[in-house]
């Protein structure tokens, strides 16, 4: 547990024992729960990812970035190590700060990650604005993308090796395809983290609307722009619908947009609540945690999701994605089960 010297600036809930499981979207946590109990599954991927060079990655941040702490950045370090305990991580990460006028953050490595934060996005954010991404970023290490991540790496070089073996690149397109659609779910679960670290929905709004608009925030309107998320969602006809979802391939972020909105929607959920008054998941409860049931809830977080969507394309293919939903829960139900699953649930 972080030894926290420092007195935040206000006082925080904080969550003792908390699992990532409190937090992640139902795409992102059945996912983290099905890599998670595949035995032997860490150890391969630590060996593939010795392939991109974790440590050589490490050490260019060490030579060419400022690394935070209590003699640099000293307001970033204190946020971090307040994020940690707010989250009652097990270990503080690393965090660097390295000059580059492109607003942007990550969370790297498999072993030991690190956190990234680039100038332009520190220039660009205010202290909470910043305390927000800094837990985003916290909560993906305590969820472990940065290792799953790291899979999509390589299974991005492998498919430009077999571009030439018919079909073999269309086999890994598609599995990019899925990784990148758990990627962008997995950036809502971080906004969730960062959100229960600083404990101010505003300055999320705030962040978001900055990343996609700049810094003039004067000029710009919280409720406008929740207006712009209700049209990007409703779209226009069948044809916008599908543009959306042409649009959205090969990124890894979801539009500021929507993640304005899905932080919204899960600051006003029940889920929210429950966590702030201290009804959540606990790591030590992890091992038991039911892949079975997390794949049915990801499934209903679709088919929720569908049902009050006012997008046409969605309304067309409804049915048919919701009977695979379906399926694919019978599917897994059978596969998937463990010794430790109820076969009644």
């Amino acid at each position: 547990m972080p030894d926290m010297t420092n007195t935040p600036d206000r006082a925080r809930i904080r969550f003792p024992g908390i699992s990532s499981r409190a937090y992640e979207h139902p795409l992102d946590r059945s996912a983290l729960v099905a890599l998670r109990s595949l035995t032997g599954f860490d150890t391969v991927l630590r060996k593939l990812s010795g392939l991109i060079s974790e440590r050589g990655i490490r050490l260019m941040f060490l030579g060419g970035a400022v690394r935070v702490s209590e003699e640099q950045f000293r307001n970033m370090h204190d946020m971090l190590r307040d994020t940690c305990y707010i989250l009652d991580a097990e270990k503080v990460p690393e965090l660097y700060v390295i000059q580059d006028p492109q607003p942007n953050a990550m969370a790297i490595g498999v072993d030991n990650p690190f956190i990234v934060l680039n100038t332009g996005l520190i220039d660009l954010l205010d202290d909470e604005e910043l305390r927000y991404v800094i837990a985003h970023e916290v909560g993906h290490v305590l969820s472990g993308h940065a290792v799953y991540r790291q899979m999509a790496l390589i299974l991005t070089g492998l498919g430009s090796r077999l571009a030439w073996i018919p079909l073999g690149n269309v086999a890994i397109g598609a599995i990019l395809m899925g990784l990148q659609e758990w990627q962008r779910k997995s950036e809502l679960s971080a906004d969730r983290a960062g959100l229960l670290a600083g404990q101010d929905v505003e300055a999320v709004k705030r962040a978001l609307m900055k990343m996609a608009g700049g810094s003039r925030l004067h000029e710009m309107s919280t409720e406008a722009f929740l207006a712009q998320a209700r049209e990007y969602e409703e779209a226009g006809d069948l044809r916008d619908g599908l543009l959306k979802f042409l649009n959205l391939m090969r990124r890894t972020h979801p539009f500021a947009v929507i993640r304005f909105g899905e932080i919204m929607k899960w600051h006003a959920s029940e889920d929210y609540r429950a966590v702030m008054a201290g009804n959540y998941p606990r790591r030590d409860q992890d091992d038991s945690a039911s892949f079975t049931d997390e794949v049915k809830n990801a499934a209903k977080s679709y088919r929720d999701s569908w049902n009050t969507t006012n997008d046409p394309f969605v309304g067309k293919v409804r049915d048919v994605a919701g009977g695979a939903a379906d399926l694919a829960g019978a599917v897994f139900d059978r596969l998937g089960r463990r010794p430790n699953d109820n076969p009644g649930n």
